[in-house]
């Protein structure tokens, strides 16, 4: 089904006429047509510059620069703004995987119904408290939970019981402070108890914005429902969740393609509901059990891949961007100065891969006792433990960040937005990436990250300029040394 009939309205509900296929298209042939218009991408630069955000069109432009020195101002203003709204700070979270019985037909998942290669699983509470408490021994305080669609086994109500047993986990000094929630579309009020329950964001990838190629990709099951599933995240709003999370999943399609919905849909959530998402994830299609990516033939190679970062944060330059273990960690250090303010660590993608591999890895960076077999929704590239990963972000001029406090304080959804466009957001981050960073070295770090990570926390809290906000930081960092813990601004 092709929608070359339907109007494009940024603020409409229907999936059609926000992601509108005849204005990907069009935006697809101005962005070629004006691919050598040095003038044209100079003024979106200078546009990009100010800070307020470019549209689709514009951003669709600076992707087919090809002037070096233009494409080098692509990504040193994509650093500039990384830093000037996000400062150094990473915030770090895992993925924890609840189950991967799933009635969906997708063509690229391992999960999908007709493969018989994977034993299928789905965690009790009991093994969930397992895996956070393995989670929390890590010393992780932001989940993703991921579940494969399935009335019978995954339930709503599974899902909401397992976050209340993520959140009334305790280990020594331990807690899961958020959970974000990545599960299938659902309906108004499923959300609504999604959000009564207390989660974080809601998080729900299109894959492709692409209809007529989406509807070939989920031949069968809930999922199929194009529209269903891409009007999801205004269900979400409208059932109370503010703060939500989209991504595509690069190499489905042409990332020309994707790159224009995505920012549509962006676009679209603050036409409509006043602010836009809250993250944006950008993962690319790899190898996982019976998915071979050579079956997608517009897999997007590394150069590509960091442009579209760059770019998007030019586009989106107040949205947090996300990026999973599914990257090498040499990719990962690129696009981290790119536009990148979350990423995963020591990561599983199997069900019970945490307390089943009791967080350690063999020399072949699989887990070392892993009885999930293989329920891996993907393959991991970066493979390095919580510690590892810390310390590699320490080494590299990063801030490791664990903090929650937004959330718990009510800094969500436009209030969320509108301290982060008046560039005051980072007057909380920075002393709570301080204190949570602290937290970790006191209670998980090794002897080599604590020694780093204490010296980093000396030089960056001389460099806040709110003396007053400095002094409590420093109050309650050594507060935090003498055993007391979940201090936030």
């Amino acid at each position: 089904m092709e929608n070359f009939g339907y109007p494009f309205d940024p603020s409409s509900g229907k999936a059609d006429e926000f992601i509108n296929d005849r204005e990907i298209l069009e935006t697809a042939a101005f962005a070629a047509e004006h691919r050598g218009d040095r003038a044209l991408m100079e003024s979106i630069l200078d546009k990009a510059a100010e800070c307020k955000g470019l549209t689709h069109r514009e951003a669709a432009v600076l992707m087919e620069c090809s002037d070096p020195d233009l494409v080098g101002r692509i990504f040193s203003l994509a650093k500039e703004i990384k830093r000037k709204f996000y400062g150094n700070r990473i915030v770090l979270f895992a993925p924890l995987y609840l189950s991967d019985w799933c009635i969906n037909g997708c063509v690229y998942c391992p999960y999908h119904l007709k493969n018989r290669h994977i034993p299928r699983r789905k965690l009790s509470q009991e093994e969930i408290r397992a895996e956070v408490t393995a989670l929390q021994d890590m010393g992780h305080k932001r989940l993703a939970i991921e579940s494969g669609e399935d009335p019978v086994h995954n339930p709503i109500e599974y899902i909401l019981e397992s976050i209340d047993t993520i959140y009334s986990t305790r280990h020594r000094n331990g807690a899961i402070r958020r959970v974000n929630v990545n599960i299938a579309a659902t309906t108004v009020e499923n959300y609504r108890r999604l959000k009564d329950a207390g989660i974080g964001t809601y998080i729900l990838f299109q894959e492709t914005y692409n209809r007529k190629n989406y509807e070939v990709l989920h031949p069968s099951g809930p999922k199929s429902d194009y529209a269903w599933h891409t009007e999801a995240m205004d269900r979400a709003m409208q059932g109370g969740i503010d703060d939500v999370g989209i991504g595509v999943l690069f190499g489905l399609d042409t990332w020309r393609y994707d790159l224009v919905g995505l920012l549509m849909h962006a676009e679209h959530l603050e036409a409509r509901f006043g602010v836009g998402p809250h993250t944006i994830s950008v993962p690319r299609i790899c190898p996982a059990d019976d998915i071979d990516t050579g079956d997608f033939p517009n897999a997007v190679p590394d150069d590509i891949f960091c442009r579209i970062v760059a770019v998007l944060r030019l586009a989106v330059p107040y949205t947090g961007m996300i990026i999973s273990t599914r990257e090498s960690a040499s990719v990962r250090a690129r696009v981290l100065e790119l536009g990148i303010s979350q990423i995963s660590g020591g990561s599983r993608t199997s069900v019970g891969g945490y307390a089943d591999g009791g967080g350690e890895m063999d020399t072949d960076g699989n887990p070392a006792s892993d009885r999930s077999g293989s329920t891996a929704q993907f393959d991991i590239s970066d493979r390095r433990s919580l510690d590892e990963v810390v310390g590699w972000l320490l080494d590299l001029g990063h801030i490791p960040s664990f903090c929650t406090a937004c959330y718990r304080e009510g800094r969500t959804g436009d209030r969320f937005m509108s301290l982060v466009k008046r560039g005051k957001i980072a007057d909380c981050c920075q002393p709570n990436a301080l204190m949570t960073l602290m937290e970790y070295l006191m209670d998980y770090a090794s002897p080599q990250t604590r020694e780093k990570g204490l010296a980093v926390i000396g030089k960056e809290l001389e460099g806040i300029s709110n003396a007053k906000v400095r002094e409590l930081t420093a109050g309650h960092l050594e507060e935090i040394r003498n055993g007391r813990r979940d201090f936030r601004f």
